[in-house]
């Protein structure tokens, strides 16, 4: 199947589609006539969102009603690719939840929450996608990360040492694909403008909007390479002084 440019149709299954950033890639990729499938818990958002893709010109808009978090997502993976005649292009994994961090470490119940959310039940889903790639040998993984993950901060180590854990499975994956011909890559995100960060106050450079992270997330899945990239590119070197400021000063911080 092709578009009208006389391009092979891409398919792709975005995780968490309803998510700010997701719900921005997926414009992009209807934008180019791509086949769709699209994934979250709200199943009428998901119908307002696959028909808003299929205007903006989607070849294909399937939805998918479901709690990512906490399903067999192997068995579920496989029948989304069976939807798309057994091959995935791109896969992409947006979904996640912040938490709080204080209160997480009071509350085992919501530390659980943010650990099975953003790790355990993400690995799953990777894994699974991983298998795909691996089997029709090409296609591309993306997992969106944080920088977070970097450095283990008192303000937010649970949820960072969650991502941190996404990112090197998103690593070992890529090691993994890299026979087949197959890619994944992790994208540690900075600080972006979206509903999971509205209770935080927002203002100057650092601060990206959806729209631009889209852009990242697609050109790392149109041009897979490295297994890791920064989003924005400049936080790579912020994270990096972040990393090797010594322990000794580090402590007397309020990050």
């Amino acid at each position: 199947m092709s578009n009208e440019a006389g391009n092979a149709v891409k398919h792709v299954v975005i995780l968490g589609a309803l998510s700010a950033i997701g719900e921005a890639t997926a414009r992009l990729y209807a934008a180019e006539g791509a086949r769709l499938l699209i994934a979250g818990r709200n199943e009428a958002r998901l119908r307002d969102v696959a028909s808003d893709l299929a205007a903006r010109g989607a070849a294909e808009c399937q939805i998918r009603a479901l709690d990512l978090a906490a399903c067999d997502a192997g068995k579920e993976f496989a029948a989304m690719a069976e939807a798309l005649d057994g091959r995935v292009d791109a896969v992409l994994l947006f979904y996640g939840v912040l938490g709080d961090q204080r209160t997480a470490e009071q509350d085992p119940a919501m530390l659980r929450d943010i650990l099975a959310v953003n790790f355990s039940s993400a690995a799953e889903w990777a894994v699974a996608a991983a298998n795909q790639l691996e089997k029709q040998k090409s296609g591309v993984l993306v997992t969106i990360s944080s920088v977070a993950g970097d450095r283990g901060r008192q303000s937010n180590y649970i949820y960072g040492a969650a991502k941190a854990g996404l990112t090197t499975l998103t690593e070992g994956i890529a090691h993994r694909l890299a026979p087949s011909g197959a890619h994944a890559t992790a994208i540690k995100l900075g600080f972006v403008d979206t509903p999971m960060t509205a209770h935080i106050e927002k203002g100057g450079p650092l601060w990206a909007k959806p729209d631009q992270i889209a852009r990242l997330v697609k050109k790392a899945a149109d041009r897979p390479g490295r297994p890791v990239v920064y989003a924005p590119w400049f936080w790579r070197w912020i994270m990096l002084i972040i990393r090797t400021v010594p322990t000794a000063i580090f402590h007397k911080t309020k990050l």
